[in-house]
């Protein structure tokens, strides 16, 4: 499959609110990795036979939602267990029908960088008589601790306190390029998509 998909952002950082003077700035990392669904994969249409790309041949629309994780730590990995929902629409709401559906779980680093990934199912039952079905589905990604952990003279240049009317109080420590790029580098993210092939990749892109 082309790669052509725009990973969506998911910051790695929070800063604390500051009350009052005397109250310190503290910027909080967490090594936990980010999940969301993938740019232009959280969707699938699947059409009639002989009939695909037609708007009146469209057969099910599925769409991935309602994405949770929890994080843990395994050993020297940490784990993030993802649970999702998968909701559909067919335009037949005729007889009772099952029908199951590849989900993807890939592990990126630093935005781009393809670490895993794994291709689960998740299984809808349509009732008879129903234009509507939801199946839940779970899926995990693995990160080593290690690489998710910022080098300490950098985890100290984020998380040391600042008080406001420090000089370098409103500094960024992002503007460092050395940061920026280690803190890249430890940043994962967990991104659920279906397993689409070309031509349903396009549709979604230009549709």
């Amino acid at each position: 499959m082309k790669k052509q998909l725009a990973i969506i952002a998911l910051g790695a950082l929070a800063l604390a609110g500051c009350a009052g003077n005397d109250n310190p700035l503290r910027i909080v990392r967490s090594a936990c990795p980010a999940v969301g669904v993938l740019q232009n994969a959280g969707d699938v249409t699947l059409f009639a036979e002989g009939r695909r790309g037609l708007a009146d041949g469209i057969d099910v629309v599925a769409t991935i939602t309602n994405v949770r994780a929890a994080c843990s730590d395994v050993g020297d990995d940490i784990v993030s267990q993802v649970s999702y929902d998968v909701i559909a629409r067919r335009a037949d709401a005729g007889p009772a029908r099952t029908l199951t559906l590849p989900v993807f779980a890939a592990v990126m680093q630093g935005g781009d960088n393809l670490i895993a990934k794994q291709v689960g199912q998740v299984t809808l039952s349509f009732a008879e008589g129903q234009s509507r079905a939801r199946g839940s589905a779970t899926a995990q990604g693995r990160v080593v601790r290690a690489a998710a952990t910022l080098p300490p003279d950098v985890e100290q240049k984020i998380t040391r306190k600042r008080r406001a009317g420090d000089f370098d109080a409103a500094i960024d420590p992002m503007a460092d390029p050395q940061v920026r790029r280690a803190v890249r580098a430890a940043s994962f993210e967990v991104l659920l998509g279906f397993q689409l092939d070309e031509r349903d990749l396009a549709y979604n892109v230009t549709r």
